[in-house]
């Protein structure tokens, strides 16, 4: 859907609506200084899921105060997500939207509180802003809006005041979901509770600081429809390879892909993120390319080795056990590690049925565990 038109239906309110005075007193100024909005998040729980805004006091302060002020109060439980456009954004936020018998109200409660307080902040995905009244710049108030995907026609018209943190693939499902004619998404979608917390410290990345002998005391355990095979590391080697295989199969990025290739008298490979279902924007900050670390092993029977595409710097997720001797590897692609347990099971995986070099029947890497 174009963004003009997204434009129009972040305003699309009755015409009753439209014609509501300014609040009494004008508008709302936060007693909060920007000390004490800083560090802050607010963790939206709804039916469908939960998502996390970072909120941003030092764009948009009296925004930022004023969702702070409602959601300590609880003005957002019982609330709905009453407008989805699939692919580009959710509102929310409505006091009207408790009662689902007043529906065609929905969209113009909680507003005109709020003086608009632009920035050069992007309307891309992951940003947070005040839905308005038509043609009222000055008319935000407790109605949010998220971006499922960039919206730049957005700017210079609309408040952002934060931005999603985690959550975006609940916030993406919510956008995909089928809308009534006024594009309330079905099944409705309530919001249970907004809490504003401390933004947490980073969490730490698993395996980050560990050294080439405490990666090599680690064994991957990978189950599969066919049996379970170990591996050991070779991190004197390939560190960066082997930390980032440690970290991708911790965070569950592995679990769920499939042998999707069988080359009997060569190899079989597995890891392909197209044949799992979509990573959660977490799993998706660990998937990046890997610079090559070839060294002097041979890819004989039970090593295993990163895949790639014709540049060297390409390999992400992908990798293989070879099957027999293929010296044409050799010097060109990364090993990283060997199968010390499971061969027979790897000998399965090699004596599939295939149609080419596609097993006829999935065979599933359900998990990848690490041991030790």
């Amino acid at each position: 859907m174009g963004v003009v038109l997204i434009v129009a239906l972040l305003a699309a309110l009755p015409v009753t609506a439209q014609r509501r005075p300014a609040a009494a007193g004008g508008p709302f100024k936060t007693p909060l200084t920007q000390a004490e909005m800083s560090n802050k998040q607010a963790v939206v729980e709804t039916t469908a899921g939960s998502f996390v805004i970072d909120l941003r006091p030092e764009l948009a302060p009296n925004h930022v105060g004023y969702f702070i002020k409602l959601a300590r109060e609880g003005a957002y439980a019982k609330t709905s997500v009453h407008r989805v456009v699939r692919d580009a954004i959710i509102q929310g936020g409505d006091p009207l939207s408790r009662d689902p018998s007043g529906a065609s109200q929905v969209g113009s409660g909680g507003l005109g509180m709020l003086r608009a307080e632009h920035s050069a902040e992007p309307f891309t995905r992951g940003a947070v802003g005040a839905a308005l009244r038509p043609g009222q710049a000055d008319s935000g108030g407790a109605q949010f809006f998220v971006c499922v995907t960039d919206q730049p026609a957005l700017a210079g018209q609309f408040t952002v005041f934060g931005r999603v943190s985690e959550g975006l693939d609940v916030v993406q499902k919510i956008s995909e979901l089928p809308a009534d004619a006024r594009g309330a998404p079905q099944p409705r979608v309530a919001i249970t509770a907004v809490t504003i917390r401390e933004t947490p410290p980073p969490e730490p990345v698993p395996f980050a600081g560990e050294t080439a002998d405490q990666m090599g005391r680690h064994h991957a355990v990978l189950e599969t429809t066919l049996g379970s095979l170990t591996i050991a590391f070779s991190p004197e080697l390939a560190p960066e390879h082997v930390r980032n295989f440690l970290q991708l199969a911790q965070a569950g990025i592995y679990d769920g892909t499939a042998f999707h290739r069988v080359v009997r008298g060569f190899v079989v490979q597995a890891g392909a993120l197209d044949t799992r279902p979509a990573l959660s924007e977490k799993q998706q900050t660990l998937v990046h390319n890997l610079q090559p670390e070839f060294n002097g092993t041979h890819h004989v029977r039970g090593v295993v080795s990163m895949a790639r595409g014709d540049d060297p710097a390409s390999a992400t997720t992908s990798f293989f056990i070879v099957t027999a001797a293929a010296p044409s590897l050799d010097g060109k692609y990364t090993v990283f590690g060997r199968v010390i347990d499971g061969l027979d099971v790897l000998d399965r995986i090699e004596s599939t049925s295939v149609s080419g070099e596609s097993p006829t029947t999935r065979i599933d890497l359900i998990k990848v565990r690490i041991a030790g």
